[in-house]
């Protein structure tokens, strides 16, 4: 991230205070890079990260040296708006609320665009008659300084003698003074806002993309001026009192036509934000002293009994008191099954109820629930910036004023060379005054300011869809680069959670197979282990009623037995049913069978003979081995770290298809071995659940933590996500991966269309071709580059799922 770091940055991080500040008027990179070099440069800031895209600037400070109120005067003195947020909005509100203002700000584009559009038509077929006139009639291309307007023109003429003949019976004056009313309309109105900003820049000495506009159509009103107001003064030097009126409109109005479609385009990067902002529902029904009532959902109190019918939105995040229902979670999750729940189970705020209906009790709300912290977290990510916009900010700091020079470069040069060729002095300053407003219109910094922000917007929305919540373009740009894919087996590549897989009987038993599970289950009820509780619950899934024990007694690491039904039941090892007399040679083979898989085998013994053997494992998940193998697939070498013993992630490790195993490691071990990796010069990603392997997580050059869903704020992760399963992982680095090379396009097309844009207005293609770039045809070539940075920035919408 591109961070500006003060005097006081030893401060430690745990002391910083951190702020968000709205920042009005910023138009391009060099708007936000001096927004952000001069916080950078304040005493207290210790990090500041300023956005174009979400218009707001990030920053963390030392409040023993500064404060919000100080920062918001130092943005303000740079010729800025800024303000705090409001102290009570929710991530929702916000965004709602940002939303209204980018939907207003498109309106008044759209119509501002519009109207200059209009005028620029009539302004062009009012000037026919000027550019037709009898002292043009033997003007050659070489002389005519916008060789664009004269063709235009007199194409045109003909056809419009025949349809508005009066309008070549008024008089010239009376044109060329109507034109100077409505270019001065069409400058105070829609384009104002250049002049403005382009003045306050230049207050604060700097300069931007207004300043370019402004001062492109400023010298053209200003010499179209002196011409209407003192043509002879321009007579009497051999000057044709020429006015490029239609010249300073019709850019206008292309460049904003150019703004409207960029302002359009930066709404939809935020598609996946607004739909996750939408979901809330504006009301929801509570029963409070018995009686049910509709209350707006921010009235809402914690405790509240919520009421909640089929197919509506969940309205606040609670715990279910009672009825059962199945829940759409995918707006969390990405995955469109519905999840059961009972009472007890939470319920998170946005999803959908299915057919049943249920009463819960509302728990964290506002900005606590978990639709508001994920619009937070997608609202940080895409506020971030990544690595590769450092290139695009060192070039936006000088971009202007290059530019600026270059200008003035272009007009002495054409100046010079026209003069020189023997054409009249007055010429050869209207050749050059022409070229040089081509290169100040179509220079375009807005381009290189937008080309990383963009991709940054809509990757993080893309990848929310897909159940990847990215943290930053830091972690987004960095999982682009890894290398090695380091997984914790435990929940990652398992499920997790124990289960019985297997129950094979002895060849001598007369019991079937539910009666043992029935009895075993009923006996392991009273016990406290692990493995107790995942027999217990294959029992009960198996709609199994388990019965009363009479006696129960634990054998500490070996096994349990007890009495049920009247009958002995022995449940452990080998050892344990020995010591009871009970021989295990005939299910022996079964036993080492199922522990070569990896599983624990615990014998079964019932009234003192061997009844059967039971196997409990951690199952590794459906996806599992298809997400190692398209990991593979793109290039990347893969992991398994384990606590478990040597067998069993061995055979975990094969089922999945990894070859890599590295058993018996504690948390500290899982970081030396991450650091391992990196030493290699590997770029080291790990996945864990989050908790346990913490460590690695935060060691790592990128962290995945697999959650459920509702457990995502992994502090220590880069990347959380909400399904689980190794899928995600594979959808965070090919997202990563398109995200990287759309970057890299935009900012070559940003760059390259300066690089070759600049010298082609300033005429280098002249001397070969006869060519020049009309000033009207540059501001079109400005307006329209910096949307097809968006636009191609919005093809990662398309970047399908693993899933």
């Amino acid at each position: 991230m591109t961070t500006a770091t003060a005097p006081s940055a030893t401060v430690p991080a745990a002391d910083a205070a951190h702020v968000v500040l709205s920042v009005g008027g910023m138009t391009c990179a060099a708007c936000s890079s001096r927004v952000q070099r001069t916080l950078g440069k304040t005493p207290g800031v210790l990090d500041a990260n300023v956005n174009l895209m979400m218009a707001n600037a990030t920053i963390a400070f030392d409040p023993a040296v500064t404060s919000p109120d100080a920062l918001i005067d130092i943005v303000r003195r740079t010729g800025y708006d800024a303000e705090l947020p409001e102290p009570a909005q929710s991530a929702i509100e916000a965004q709602e609320e940002r939303e209204a203002e980018q939907e207003a700000d498109y309106r008044a584009l759209r119509t501002k665009a519009i109207a200059s559009g209009v005028a620029g038509a009539v302004a062009m077929i009012l000037s026919m008659p000027l550019m037709a006139g009898p002292e043009h009639a033997h003007a050659d291309a070489s002389s005519v300084p916008d060789p664009f307007m004269q063709w235009a023109m007199q194409s045109m003429t003909p056809a419009l003698e025949r349809m508005a003949p009066w309008l070549y019976a008024i008089p010239h004056a009376a044109i060329t003074w109507g034109l100077l009313a409505l270019t001065l309309v069409t400058m105070l109105w829609a384009g104002r806002h250049f002049y403005t900003r382009a003045w306050s820049a230049f207050t604060h000495r700097a300069a931007d993309m207004n300043t370019l506009v402004a001062v492109g159509t400023g010298a053209a009103f200003l010499y179209s001026l002196l011409a209407t107001v003192t043509p002879q003064l321009f007579l009497a030097a051999g000057i044709l009192p020429d006015v490029y009126y239609e010249a300073v409109i019709i850019i206008i109005a292309f460049i904003l036509t150019g703004n409207a479609f960029e302002a359009r385009a930066k709404q939809r990067t935020s598609t996946a934000l607004r739909a996750l902002a939408q979901l809330q529902p504006k009301t929801a029904r509570v029963e409070r002293d018995g009686v049910e009532q509709d209350v707006d959902v921010e009235a809402v109190r914690r405790g509240d009994v919520v009421i909640v019918r089929p197919g509506e939105r969940v309205p606040v995040d609670g715990e279910v008191l009672s009825g059962t229902s199945a829940v759409d979670e995918s707006m969390l999750t990405g995955e469109s099954m519905p999840v059961a729940k009972q009472a007890g189970d939470r319920v998170i705020g946005g999803t959908i109820n299915g057919a049943g209906a249920f009463r819960l009790r509302a728990t964290t709300l506002g900005r606590d629930s978990v639709l508001a912290q994920l619009v937070q977290l997608m609202r940080d990510a895409q506020g971030s910036r990544a690595p590769m916009q450092a290139l695009a900010d060192r070039i936006s700091a000088i971009f202007v004023p290059v530019v600026l020079s270059l200008a003035i470069a272009t007009f002495a040069t054409w100046f010079v060379a026209v003069h020189a060729s023997g054409s009249p002095a007055g010429e050869a300053a209207m050749r050059g005054f022409a070229t040089a407003v081509s290169v100040l219109i179509i220079a375009c910094p807005c381009a290189m300011g937008l080309a990383v922000p963009t991709a940054v917007m809509v990757a993080t929305g893309r990848g929310a869809e897909m159940g990847v919540l990215i943290k930053g373009g830091e972690a987004l740009q960095r999982a682009g680069e890894v290398t090695t894919v380091v997984v914790d087996k435990t929940g990652t590549v398992t499920e997790g959670r124990p289960t019985v897989t297997d129950l094979v009987r002895a060849p001598e038993t007369p019991l079937d197979e539910e009666v043992l599970l029935r009895l075993v289950a009923s006996l392991e009820r009273s016990s406290e282990h692990p493995l107790a509780a995942a027999i217990v619950r294959h029992a009960e899934s198996r709609g199994l009623a388990l019965a009363p024990i009479e006696a129960f007694e634990s054998d500490t690491g070996r096994g349990v037995h007890g009495v049920v039904d009247g009958r002995g039941v022995l449940v452990g090892n080998a050892a344990l049913l020995r010591e009871w007399s009970v021989s295990t040679a005939p299910l022996d083979a079964a036993a080492s069978g199922l522990a070569a898989q990896g599983k624990t085998a615990m014998f079964v013994a019932v009234d003192g003979a061997l009844a059967g053997v039971l196997a409990v494992a951690d199952p590794i998940r459906d996806t599992s081995r298809e997400a190692i193998r398209r990991l593979r697939a793109l290039g990347l070498d893969v992991v398994m770290l384990t606590g478990d013993n040597e067998a069993t992630a061995q055979a975990v490790a094969g089922a999945a298809g990894i070859d890599r195993v590295v058993a018996g490691v504690l948390p500290e071990g899982k970081v030396a071995e991450v650091e391992r990796l990196q030493r290699e010069g590997r770029v080291v990603a790990m996945v864990g659940d989050g908790v346990n392997d913490a460590p690695a997580l935060a060691r790592a050059d990128v962290g995945i933590a697999i959650g459920t869903g509702t457990d995502i704020a992994v502090e220590a992760a880069d990347l959380a996500l909400m399904r689980g399963d190794l899928l995600g992982v594979v959808d965070a680095i090919s997202l990563s991966r398109r995200t990287m090379r759309t970057m890299r396009q935009n900012l070559f097309w940003a760059f390259g269309y300066n690089t070759l844009g600049i010298p082609i207005a300033a005429g280098v293609l002249f001397p070969f071709t006869g060519l020049l770039l009309s000033p009207m045809l540059a501001s079109a070539a400005m307006a329209f580059s910096s949307v097809s940075v968006v636009s191609n920035s919005l093809r990662l919408r398309g970047v399908p799922s693993a899933h």
